[in-house]
């Protein structure tokens, strides 16, 4: 068997055999086989596809080219010293990612509220999608970067512990990943469920819940491609013996109303004290019924969501995140007073120039303009400015008057104080009639 021999079959159309991946894989990883050996077969891959079968072999082998954290293993040696936590299930939880997303920083403590494990290696952002980690280290002290042994440490003590990714984990995917990128691959779908499912899967997850980001402010732009990757991933997560549920939700327009990572912080201490905005209130709730009753916490996802409300309603969860930025150094105190937090040294507000009812607010544009400010970055090795996004006062489908306030540019740069002005007024389109809400949750794939 040869590289040559493994493009050659894919170039024609064939089904390659799980062999010929894993050695394909093993080879790209240990670098015996080259970056233009690798361009073929990558391209032929995404010009003729990939079966069921091929796809859920190229995950697991990508899974397996680095370490693999197995949890439940860990865990389960001292469940009997720590019920309250270890019931030997470990739900992870996955985004496709978006703008304004916040997901994460009320969901996890919530589930973990509820006597769910949550160890969580999470990412950063690049781009207009923000990214977890970034959000977490806008809190003054907390580490993100702490090892495995503290990792799981703190997942015994207090039930989560949420991290960057530290380990060596799939870097079959990384390089793969890098090389579709510069190949012009990356919008094919064994690709992308294969690369995600492949870091869950090495991460540890017995079953997943995956959150399908649709529209302008997600990978996937329409419907029927993210369901075309959401049935793609429960396909592998069955093959892999890893029950999966993919939740889709719209990203036409940002969740919630803060854009940028210490604004962001601050939406997600008011929702966990019950301060909610309401697309983002379903999102977390639809994720979360999911992840306690594959869990086995709730038997149905009406009962379960009615124990996360109460887990927010009694403070348990907005315990739990003070419980989490405590463990991880953080200062408390900024979450007990968000007015410590450093502000933008210019906060201006944004007026609509007329009457009418708000048609659209296009995610990604309002995810650029906050990236521009300097809130995300455009290349891995950018500095972000935890201080500085948007905040938006509407939502589509509301009525405003001229005059009223659509939301307000935190920035550190008065220079750009005017023309990001005059771009979120471009990009939230008023018009005369009556606009449909959006709907939150689009739909449920298991």
């Amino acid at each position: 068997m040869t590289v040559l021999d493994i493009i050659e079959k894919k170039r024609d159309k064939k089904e390659l055999s799980k062999q010929e991946i894993e050695y394909f894989i093993k080879g790209y990883t240990e670098g015996t086989i080259a970056d233009y050996q690798a361009a073929a077969l990558i391209m032929a891959i995404y010009i003729n596809g990939m079966t069921k079968e091929e796809t859920t072999n190229l995950t697991i082998a990508m899974a397996n080219s680095g370490e693999i954290l197995n949890l439940s293993d860990v865990f389960g040696d001292r469940a009997k010293m720590h019920q309250k936590y270890f019931k030997r299930i470990i739900v992870d939880k996955h985004s496709t990612g978006g703008v304004g997303d916040k997901v994460s920083l009320v969901l996890l403590p919530l589930v973990a509220s509820c006597g769910v494990p949550v160890a969580k290696m999470s990412g950063r952002g690049l781009g207009f999608t923000g990214g977890t980690i970034d959000k977490l280290e806008a809190i003054p002290g907390y580490q993100t970067g702490i090892d495995i042994n503290s990792f799981i440490q703190n997942v015994e003590n207090i039930g989560i512990s949420i991290i960057s990714q530290t380990l060596n984990l799939a870097p079959a995917d990384k390089k793969i990943y890098a090389l579709r990128d510069s190949i012009s691959c990356v919008g094919n779908i064994p690709l992308i469920a294969s690369s995600i499912m492949s870091k869950k899967i090495a991460s540890g997850a017995d079953k997943i819940v995956l959150d399908v980001t649709v529209g302008s402010g997600a990978f996937m732009k329409d419907i029927e491609n993210a369901e075309k990757l959401a049935k793609a991933m429960i396909e592998i997560g069955k093959l892999a013996n890893r029950e999966t549920v993919c939740v889709l939700t719209n990203m036409d327009e940002p969740l919630g109303y803060a854009v940028g990572n210490t604004l962001e912080i601050k939406e997600a201490v008011e929702a966990l004290k019950g301060n909610m905005p309401e697309d983002l209130q379903e999102v977390v709730l639809e994720l979360g019924a999911y992840m306690i009753k594959l869990a086995n916490v709730a038997n149905t996802i009406e009962e379960a969501k009615l124990i996360l409300m109460e887990k927010i309603q009694n403070g348990e969860a907005f315990n739990k995140f003070i419980e989490l930025v405590q463990t991880q150094g953080g200062d408390t105190s900024y979450i007990t007073n968000l007015e410590k937090f450093e502000k933008a040294k210019h906060i201006e507000p944004v007026y609509s120039q007329k009457s009418g009812y708000i048609q659209e607010m296009n995610a990604e544009k309002i995810g650029k303009l906050a990236c521009s400010l300097g809130a995300g970055r455009v290349r891995k090795e950018d500095k972000i400015d935890m201080s500085v996004g948007i905040v938006l006062n509407k939502k589509v489908s509301d009525y405003v008057e001229k005059g009223d306030c659509l939301g307000y540019i935190h920035t550190n740069n008065e220079n750009m104080i005017e023309g990001s002005k005059e771009q979120l007024l471009n990009i939230i389109k008023i018009g005369e009639y009556e606009k449909e809400k959006i709907k939150t949750i689009l739909e449920i794939i298991s």
